[in-house]
């Protein structure tokens, strides 16, 4: 029996990671704990909401006290860590929003688990999800491993890194037992539109401009949202304690391509002309302290566990697109702020 905390459980990749762990784990009980900031969304988690082994906690990793009831009521046993504020833009405009919750509110929980299981953390895991952006920035040609030496250039990747180093801090000091992932950029359904594909997605519905940073020319390596979560899974079962996984689908992407190739897509599933959405292309001003580049080498993840990407991007490209024209509810709700309303007329009464 495993009671796991999954922090960030109602944003995006978290909704996906406590989804898969509620329907293939029953014996499991999965507690979603998430302070449902704009980006945390319980509407994601819809269809699981009910089941008898999934719990929920509308709780801010700066609430100690807070954190503390949490461990003590469900007994938990484990941690898989995905809170936190992860939009670089906005971290350029508030960076210490990204201190107190990516560092000081990773510490908490650390503080917090440790405490909890006392005199027997080696029967206990802590595992913290990160990114690749705490690497810095490639040129044209390697990959990202992991013994890449940190390097963050945004706000929000030097908070990142931050919480790496204490995780592994507590694990050497301490002698925690913790696992740490950082993986590539990730697309797929229930994703706030804020980012660039959803954003475009939203945009190219409406015939809005798709604003492009600088030449378009960034490069990401982009993963599948329901890969990143089975490779979570992998991890927290199969993963050596106190190391770090790269999970990435050595899927390079320059932005512009894969504008160019989302507005193909959504010509052709809303049947307009060949071409009509690459005219709502609109370059912007480039954002401060952008990376040229980001790869990620999997290659340790891919031997050592046996884990794999399921589908191609061009595949969990088109799901994508289809998940977002079949939700046009969850896209307005999003969009309109009207998400924010189903925490009170879920939970607020019971």
């Amino acid at each position: 029996m495993k009671n796991i905390l999954i922090t960030g459980g109602a944003g995006f990749i978290g909704s996906h990671v406590v989804r898969l762990f509620v329907t293939k784990y029953p014996n499991y009980t999965i507690v979603n704990l998430d302070a449902l900031t704009y980006a945390g969304n319980l509407e994601n988690l819809k269809d699981i909401e009910n089941s008898p082994n999934y719990r929920f906690e509308k709780v801010n990793l700066l609430d100690v006290a807070a954190l503390t009831q949490v461990f003590q009521q469900h007994q938990i046993t484990d941690v898989v860590h995905l809170a936190a504020e992860s939009h670089v833009d906005r971290s350029i405009t508030s960076p210490l929003d990204f201190v107190y919750t990516n560092i000081v509110g990773t510490v908490n929980l650390l503080n917090v688990a440790k405490t909890h299981w006392a005199n027997e953390l080696d029967k206990h895991l802590f595992y913290h999800i990160s990114t690749d952006e705490v690497y810095g920035a490639l040129g044209d040609e390697g990959f990202f491993t992991e013994t890449t030496p940190y390097h963050p250039n945004s706000p929000y990747s030097a908070s990142k890194a931050a919480s790496d180093h204490f995780v592994r801090a507590y694990a050497e000091t301490y002698h925690m037992h913790t696992v740490i992932s950082n993986c590539s950029n990730n697309y797929g359904p229930y994703h706030f539109p804020e980012k660039l594909i959803p954003l475009f997605i939203n945009n190219i519905i409406h015939k809005k401009p798709l604003p492009v940073y600088g030449d378009g020319k960034y490069t990401r390596d982009w993963l599948f949202v329901k890969d990143h979560a089975t490779a979570i899974d992998v991890i927290f079962h199969k993963g050596q304690i106190n190391d770090t996984y790269n999970i990435g689908g050595f899927n390079e992407w320059k932005n512009i391509d894969l504008v160019k190739l989302l507005c193909k897509l959504m010509d052709e599933k809303l049947g307009r002309a060949v071409g009509e959405s690459e005219q709502l292309i609109t370059y912007v001003k480039d954002r401060p302290g952008h990376d040229r580049r980001y790869a990620i080498d999997a290659t340790k993840l891919n031997k050592e566990l046996g884990w794999y990407p399921s589908v191609t991007f061009e595949q969990g490209l088109a799901e994508t697109i289809d998940w977002y024209l079949n939700n046009g509810e969850w896209l307005h709700n999003i969009t309109s702020g009207a998400y924010e309303k189903y925490y009170a007329s879920m939970y607020t009464n019971r």
